[in-house]
């Protein structure tokens, strides 16, 4: 009968007094090995955790949960109608405002009504000195190239804006604000005033979940391909 030591070179067999045992050894460990697969195993149960965590934090913050819609929930059917008369109705109305944001959210166009608002912002600075930074703050985030959440505008537009930045005054925005209103006035606020959640509000219903556009991903199986469990067979 062949040694199964040669047969099976990585499975160690040491006999005690007492009994024999077994003990799958990994390939190539220095220093510790039992100490050291512990704390391997310790820190994939921590990375589990912390994904695990992260999924539920998106989940509980996402915009199409209707914990998001509390505010907009509790509207009356009547004020809702009144949002479909008009869409400077719709955003004269801090509730109506606070929908639309959250309906453009599921479509992932929010720096559009979050542009128009920084702009009504920036109108109301009472000094020259404030103008400057919030000018600039504003260029950066919505209208320069590649900025973290540009907003479409066409070139012409975009020019004038960009030589105005420099010395800029409360009429420096106009224009782009101008333009961004219109692309929300002609193409988000029609589909809003025909999604669920603008028609459940009418209706005096709980908001339910709207259907997003593009999926997000937090983690997946495939990110825990590779990663095998630390155990001993006795």
């Amino acid at each position: 009968m062949e040694n199964p030591l040669l047969l099976f070179p990585q499975l160690n067999i040491s006999a005690s007094k007492d009994k024999a045992y077994y003990k799958i050894m990994k390939p190539a460990i220095k220093e510790e090995p039992h100490k050291s697969g512990k704390s391997g195993a310790k820190q994939k149960r921590n990375r589990l955790s912390l994904l695990l965590q992260k999924s539920e934090f998106h989940e509980g913050d996402h915009p199409g949960k209707p914990g998001n819609l509390t505010k907009a929930a509790s509207v009356s059917p009547g004020e809702a109608v009144k949002w479909g008369e008009s869409f400077d109705k719709l955003l004269s109305e801090k509730a109506g405002l606070d929908a639309f944001t959250k309906f453009l959210k599921t479509e992932f166009s929010e720096e559009n009504i979050e542009f128009w608002i920084a702009c009504e912002d920036y109108k109301k600075s009472k000094t020259a000195h404030e103008l400057l930074p919030k000018a600039k703050t504003i260029y950066e985030t919505f209208i320069q190239k590649d900025a973290p959440k540009e907003v479409n505008l066409d070139f012409q537009t975009k020019e004038v804006t960009s030589q105005n930045i420099e010395q800029p005054v409360i009429t420096t925005f106009d224009a782009a604000q101008n333009t961004v209103y219109r692309l929300m006035e002609q193409d988000s606020y029609p589909r809003f005033l025909r999604s669920d959640l603008y028609l459940n509000l009418v209706k005096g219903r709980n908001p339910s979940r709207p259907t997003l556009r593009r999926r997000s991903r937090s983690f997946t199986v495939n990110d825990f391909q590779g990663v095998r469990p630390d155990f001993i067979i006795w």
